[in-house]
């Protein structure tokens, strides 16, 4: 099946989906109390394969209109670190919102991580936990009170499930679910785990064989986990990125000259590098976008730096006023609605997002 066809379709000529059939409620929708989310799916074949939703937000309310909302639905999010793992989770909660506006929502994650600011700034709550990083190689001496800290994070995220009492847990990766979804399946709660990329990670490998329902991207990914768990369902893109922004707003936001200029043969690259930066797009941007800026004067320039590398850009990067840099681009609805074109790594959750918003792209 081609990957147009697990990904949400857009109006930029992505290959629709077929229509949703409600008919039969999937088995995952049993892991759910009360049963609110059958409009989430839409169809069974071989390998349980149900697309996304669709970007159509007329057939979103039709949808929803014909679920009942529930008072007591309540759902704790687990996944942090970078903004692969944090954003297919703030993307199902979006979906669960319009589903159910009455639902309650938890975000947990590290207080120093990414995950702090990103997910309250999408408009849910967060609670933090003990960071559990596993260093590289497994056997490192910094592994060594690995266990206690595990053991330590475990009891506050038991603690933290029992009083909220989730219906479902949903884990996206990263160390920061480890704990939290580990606790879940000790506490006997519905555990889940989305995964973004077409290899997994160790913390969501190890999930897999607690988790009641494991959603993947890919078809390769299913090798990777217990195969009568797995769901090829796509990757999740959030409300905000699929939401229609006009170019010009867009660009007002980042460049307020360039509407004031009446340019209208202005041209916008998106740079991203990841939500923790890539050395070598930095490296490359670092030495070709000044001259890229003296040469085409209708040139802007949107450069996502990531968290790590932006102090240092920042002190070798000269300001112009056709240049935006940023160590991390929480209104990537405005970023991408402002680009011509992306430059990117060729991340899981970006990959997605660009194929979401249809825009020519350039993939490292």
């Amino acid at each position: 099946m081609p990957i147009s066809q697990l990904l949400p379709p857009t109006s930029h000529g992505i290959h629709p989906l077929p229509p949703p059939n409600f008919a039969k409620t999937p088995p995952f929708l049993k892991l759910f109390s009360p049963p609110s989310f059958s409009c989430l799916f839409s169809h069974q074949i071989q390998l349980r394969i149900f697309c996304c939703l669709a970007l159509d937000q007329t057939s979103q309310q039709n949808c929803s209109a014909n679920v009942e909302p529930s008072d007591d639905l309540r759902v704790v999010f687990a996944g942090g670190g970078t903004g692969g793992h944090i954003y297919p989770a703030v993307a199902i909660a979006d979906e669960i919102k319009i589903i159910n506006p009455n639902a309650r929502i938890l975000f947990l994650g590290t207080a120093h991580g990414m995950e702090s600011t990103a997910v309250p700034s999408a408009g849910y709550d967060f609670d933090s936990i003990p960071a559990v990083p596993l260093a590289r190689p497994l056997f490192s001496p910094q592994n060594i009170l690995l266990p206690y800290r595990l053991i330590k994070s475990m009891i506050q995220c038991y603690s933290r499930l029992r009083e909220f009492d989730p219906h479902i847990v949903v884990g996206t990766g990263g160390y920061v679910s480890f704990p939290v979804c580990l606790a879940a399946a000790l506490k006997g709660l519905k555990m889940v785990i989305q995964e973004q990329n077409s290899v997994p990670g160790i913390a969501n490998w190890v999930l897999s064989w607690f988790a009641d329902q494991v959603f993947v991207a890919f078809n390769s990914s299913i090798d990777y986990f217990p195969k009568h768990k797995c769901i090829v369902s796509g990757n999740p893109v959030r409300l905000s990125v699929r939401r229609y922004v006009s170019k010009a707003a867009a660009r007002l936001h980042f460049f307020p000259s360039y509407v004031n200029s009446g340019n209208l043969e202005a041209k916008v690259v998106l740079i991203l590098g990841g939500s923790l930066g890539a050395n070598a797009i930095n490296i490359a941007m670092l030495n070709l976008y000044y001259q890229m800026l003296l040469e085409h004067k209708n040139l802007f320039i949107i450069w996502q730096t990531g968290v790590h590398a932006f102090d240092e850009m920042e002190s070798l990067v000269k300001n112009h006023p056709h240049l935006v840099l940023s160590p991390f681009l929480h209104n990537m609805d405005l970023a991408y609605a402002a680009a011509d074109l992306v430059v990117s790594r060729a991340g899981a959750m970006t990959c997605t997002e660009i194929l979401a918003t249809g825009k020519p792209s350039i993939l490292l």
